[in-house]
């Protein structure tokens, strides 16, 4: 498939980390995150904002839709004639790494999360761009390539795509997938009694919100940033893969993977879809090493703040401002998180901290108002 838009092979002259060679005289090189006014996606229109713009848009019914807009799910839901679905999801973000290949790994890794977390197989992608005129091609091709790095880990094709010229840089992609029918998970399954599932420690958006504001890293940094920043990336561009397999296996009946309305939002919403409650021990809630120390120098992403303000909606009661934030934190490329029965949510911890997740057990869902959930703290 041919790409759409410009050329964005054009200019293949070699960057670095601060200049590159061009023709004329040196071009000194932006940092990425520079050119982002948010970082990944906390970029993303908040929950509330989302559904008051979605109230004003129809979407007509079909019956072969199986899974809409109408539940705020991570991908669509097709019917085939062969009993199979086709499962398609899109997602893009700004910059929030200023190393190009990461950014484009992260992004792919998230984008096909979503698949991920309907239970179903990623089977081609394609790319979606938006690149400012002034900033080299050749910088977009090394997105590109680390984009396609993690299409060859997760075995899906990238076809093609599409670009624009665009004031800030922007990469994503769509991706579809398919699996069968009776395979598909939402966030309309879970039932009271079943125990909540974390496949990854949360606190991305807190990072990369530091990693924006602060001077840029160097080999020879070992203070919290750089720990926090190598720890985070090894987790965004972490495939979800495994941890859809182990819920499948494991007889989840619901799930989700957690991005940008963070761990509250996206409980919230699977709470809400499955019309029961949740209750999560904050005490077990896997973060990133150090967060909690950005976090107290101030490192709070706009999405973040937001999503703790509308959390304070359908939280049964109080919660510490410091311990709402994290846990509301805009993520990026984060876990799944999946209900099932408590003793196979046991095993399936053990079964991914086995393969290097840092999954947990992290609460269960009750009789109660749909959506509304309960933080402890042991």
């Amino acid at each position: 498939m041919i790409y759409h838009g410009e050329d964005m092979m054009a200019d293949r002259t070699t960057p670095n980390s601060t200049s590159t060679e061009t023709s004329g005289p040196t071009q000194t090189m932006p940092r990425l995150t520079s050119l982002s006014h948010g970082a990944g996606c906390a970029c993303k229109l908040s929950l509330d904002e989302l559904t008051e713009i979605l109230a004003g848009v129809s979407f007509p019914d079909d019956p072969d839709l199986l899974v809409g807009a109408t539940t705020g799910d991570d991908a669509a839901v097709y019917r085939q004639p062969d009993g199979r679905v086709l499962v398609a999801t899109t997602d893009f973000f700004t910059p929030l790494v200023d190393d190009p290949a990461t950014w484009g790994r992260i992004a792919a890794a998230n984008a096909v999360s979503d698949v991920y977390a309907m239970g179903a197989t990623p089977r081609f992608a394609l790319n979606l761009v938006g690149w400012p005129r002034d900033l080299p091609f050749s910088v977009l091709e090394q997105v590109l390539v680390g984009a396609s790095e993690i299409a060859a880990e997760a075995g899906y094709l990238v076809a093609g795509g599409h670009s624009i010229d665009s004031v800030e840089p922007l990469f994503g992609q769509v991706v579809i997938g398919d699996a069968r029918e009776d395979a598909v998970l939402t966030n309309a399954g879970a039932a009271p009694g079943q125990a909540l599932v974390l496949t990854k420690p949360i606190g991305t958006g807190i990072v990369t919100t530091a990693l924006k504001r602060c001077e840029p890293l160097t080999p020879d940094d070992d203070g919290d940033l750089a720990t926090a920043y190598a720890a985070a990336v090894a987790s965004m561009t972490r495939l979800n893969r495994d941890a859809a397999e182990t819920a499948l296996a494991a007889g989840a009946t619901a799930a989700t993977d957690v991005t940008g309305f963070g761990l509250l939002g996206h409980l919230h919403r699977l709470a809400s879809a499955s019309g029961v409650a949740a209750r999560v021990d904050a005490a077990t809630v896997p973060v990133l090493p150090r967060v909690r120390d950005l976090l107290a120098a101030g490192y709070v992403p706009g999405g973040s703040q937001r999503n703790a303000e509308q959390a304070a909606r359908y939280l049964d009661a109080e919660v510490e401002d410091t311990e709402r934030i994290l846990l509301a934190d805009a993520q990026t490329s984060g876990g799944l998180l999946f209900a099932c029965a408590p003793d196979a949510a046991e095993e399936a911890v053990a079964r991914l901290v086995a393969s290097g997740h840092d999954a947990a057990m992290i609460g269960e869902l009750v009789d109660g108002d749909a959506g509304r959930v309960q933080v402890t703290s042991r």
